[in-house]
């Protein structure tokens, strides 16, 4: 069908899971037409994409489960039920994100033509306040023991120390650090730079740190990268060769091997990819850095998003707890 070759080609389903939900698959043409536009011309970031598939799928399966036959006997007390079930399940953000794209989905879909009203448009999600980040952070002396652990004599010890020491260092996202080509790693006033294409199409560029720029340098030298600046920066390593292949580094991988190295490295702390963020930001202001110029570092909108990332408050915790002497 028209609707399916679209969206084939547009942006293709992340799983057979994801198929069309039977509301839209018995509606008309012109309505399993819109439901996909959604997805592929409204959406730009392949995480919020597939988080909104999920959501839409999830949500549209819930209803007709309960007697709901099309799109347009979406009423708000569903989605008001349906939220109040889905807060039994899964935390305020989960859910709030959920309704998110319930709510964008069916104002795609008024503005469509397609249904009335938008059902989910005087629901509201759970209350919820966030001040302090999730993330779990490493000391600096942690940090620094887990850099130094990384046996640098292969292409993924080179490879690995230069990701993570990426991260710590210049505050970046992990899709943002793996989405990086060659060309991304240049000089400007006799220093090396880095240059991370951020969310919401947004170019971010910065100075390395000496240990950044040694370690970003060794890794390109040592693995043959110079030439191949159109190549990502950040690789696979091609299978019984322990060399970089040509392909792409996922985010999973990334995530598999930071464990591997925490591990290696005897570090207890359950840490992912963005605990280098937090870190690296944390760090900075413990060393007397400010708010305001850690935003501009991290390229954060706004500094109450940074302060999610600083985790100097932990120290006062500890020392005040320590106080309890029994």
């Amino acid at each position: 069908m028209g609707e399916d070759r679209a969206m084939s080609e547009l942006a293709p389903l992340p799983s057979p899971s994801l198929a069309l939900p039977a509301l839209v698959a018995s509606a008309d043409e012109a309505a399993r037409l819109r439901f996909l536009e959604f997805f592929a011309v409204t959406i730009r970031n392949p995480h919020t994409r597939r988080a909104y598939m999920r959501a839409s799928a999830d949500f549209l399966a819930w209803v007709e489960a309960r007697g709901v036959t099309s799109l347009a006997g979406v009423q708000p007390l569903h989605v008001a039920a349906w939220v109040e079930a889905l807060g039994r399940e899964v935390a305020p953000p989960s859910v709030k994100q959920q309704l998110a794209a319930i709510r964008n989905l069916f104002g795609w879909l008024v503005t469509g033509h397609i249904v009335p009203v938008n059902p989910a448009g005087s629901v509201r999600g759970p209350a919820h306040s966030v001040r302090r980040g999730k993330t779990p952070v490493l000391a600096p002396d942690e940090a620094r023991r887990l850099l130094d652990s990384i046996d640098v004599s292969a292409h993924a010890g080179l490879r690995d120390r230069a990701l993570i020491a990426l991260m710590v260092y210049s505050f970046a996202r992990i899709g943002a650090a793996l989405s990086m080509r060659v060309e991304d790693v240049f000089m400007q006033n006799r220093r090396l730079w880095v240059r991370l294409h951020e969310k919401g199409g947004k170019r971010h560029e910065m100075p390395c740190h000496h240990n950044l720029e040694d370690y970003l340098t060794a890794y390109i030298d040592g693995c043959a990268l110079r030439e191949d600046r159109k190549g990502p920066l950040f690789r696979t390593i091609a299978r019984g060769t322990k060399r970089l292949s040509d392909t792409p580094l996922p985010q999973a991988n990334a995530f598999a091997m930071v464990r591997r190295r925490a591990g290696a490295a005897e570090i207890g702390t359950a840490i992912g990819n963005h605990s280098f963020r937090a870190t690296g930001i944390t760090t900075y202001l413990k060393n007397g850095g400010t708010l305001e110029t850690a935003a501009t570092m991290a390229n954060h909108s706004s500094t109450r998003t940074t302060q999610l990332y600083d985790r100097r408050p932990d120290d006062v915790t500890l020392d005040e707890v320590e106080r309890v002497l029994i």
